[in-house]
């Protein structure tokens, strides 16, 4: 009994193909060039002169052609629906403005009669190593495959190269689920005295309410709602008095914890979300990029970046209120990563909310006062409401679960190649 586990973790260690080091003809190899049409094939050929390592690797040109559309493709039998794969490739390129767009592989299912089995599923991880990066694809082969096409391609580039080496497809363990328990506090406190008045009531709240976290949310301006006082009357230092009771409080819960408060920093003043480690220390903040003319007349200064940020269950992206009205904020902490959005609103449209969610396959956890205090799935789905006030949200989410679309596939994946944030944007 006990050879059992160990012959099964044996079979996942053997890849069902490893290639380097390319130097004969592309049909020793095992690969061809395809392409939907054939005026529109990039050019493709063995290069003996590149190569990661060794020499010799799988070559894609434009050649001039905007069109050029395709790449290196190699089919491999014996998959198992409902396994797990993993497929590595390493290339190198020289020309691309848009690398994320241009170069790009996949894993293209196929049925035992030669159709498409679910849908094909692309590379998003990747890592760079000197002059070379590792794009890698885990995903599993959907019900009805027997036969995967690994493609490397080279898409709309016309002066564009790229050397495609250290190709390996293995079984691996189908993931574990990454589960993340997360609240979200329901509270507009009334008739304070002071910042700390306010943000006192949170904290209240919170060890009456919670006893385990690990992501716990409160709204925007927690210093400043319900206390009457103006942007900069409550300005304070980041770290500050406010981030040192937010500190305490995330210790002691062993959590990590976004709140909106009001940063000073020289003459300019920012409204600002504080992200705090299970250790209670500041690990990042976000400056809300944009402002609403009540906040510019208030004196507020806008932020000018949208930093990501790790955790130890994942990636959070960090945005306030106002943010959510337009797409480009959400859109830019997914292409950095973030799988959870977090987002402390006074108040906004909530569709808009729910589509910042679909339209970029993430989690979106909100807490608000004129907004729903909630967690939204990538689908959109309100997956927790804090429907009472004082009240918090609470669900437990996987961050390894793949939402499939019945269309479209699998639009995490998806939405990194193509989306065209290439295209020049002309204001009039």
């Amino acid at each position: 009994m006990i050879l059992l586990p160990l012959l099964f973790a044996l079979a996942l260690a053997d890849p069902l193909i490893e290639q380097t080091s390319f130097t004969g003809t592309p049909e020793q190899s095992g690969w061809h060039v395809t392409a939907h049409r054939s005026e529109i094939a990039p050019r493709g050929w063995i290069d003996r002169t590149v190569g990661r390592g060794k020499q010799g690797s799988l070559a894609l040109s434009g050649g001039g052609n905007a069109a050029a559309y395709g790449g290196w493709e190699r089919n491999v039998a014996e998959i198992r629906p409902g396994a797990w794969y993993r497929l590595t490739a390493e290339y190198r390129s020289s020309g691309f403005e848009f690398e994320r767009r241009h170069v790009l592989a996949r894993l293209d299912w196929q049925t035992p009669d030669g159709h498409r089995a679910g849908h094909p599923d692309y590379g998003t991880v990747v890592s760079k190593e000197g002059e070379w990066s590792k794009i890698v694809i885990d995903a599993p082969a959907p019900e009805g495959a027997s036969l995967v096409k690994l493609q490397l391609l080279l898409s709309n580039a016309p002066q564009g190269t790229v050397w495609w080496d250290h190709v390996r497809l293995e079984p691996i363990a189908t993931p574990s689920p990454r589960m993340v328990h997360v609240v979200t506090v329901n509270l507009r406190p009334h008739d304070t005295t002071s910042a700390a008045d306010s943000l006192a009531r949170f904290v209240d709240l919170v060890r009456a309410r919670v006893q385990h976290a690990d992501l716990l949310v409160l709204p925007e301006g927690v210093t400043e709602i319900g206390n009457g006082k103006t942007y900069l009357d409550l300005a304070e230092p980041v770290p500050g008095p406010s981030t040192a009771t937010l500190g305490a409080l995330a210790r002691d819960l062993h959590t990590y914890l976004v709140a909106g408060i009001v940063e000073r920093e020289g003459p300019a003043a920012y409204n600002t979300a504080v992200l705090i480690d299970r250790s209670g220390a500041l690990i990042g903040k976000y400056r809300k990029v944009y402002l609403p003319r009540e906040e510019i007349e208030g004196g507020l200064t806008p932020g000018d970046s949208y930093p990501v940020f790790d955790t130890d269950f994942g990636r959070l992206g960090l945005l306030i209120c106002w943010d959510i009205q337009y797409p480009d904020p959400a859109r830019a902490l997914a292409l950095g990563g973030a799988e959870i959005l977090v987002l402390p609103i006074w108040g906004g449209n909530a569709t808009l909310g729910h589509a910042r969610a679909i339209e970029n396959s993430v989690f979106l956890v909100s807490s608000g006062y004129d907004y729903a205090t909630e967690i939204v799935d990538p689908e959109g789905k309100v997956v927790a409401k804090a429907e009472a006030m004082p009240g918090i949200a609470v669900a437990d989410i996987d961050l390894n679960h793949r939402y499939i679309e019945e269309w479209l596939g699998h639009m995490r994946d998806r939405m990194f190649h193509e989306i065209r944030d290439d295209v020049p944007v002309t204001r009039r």
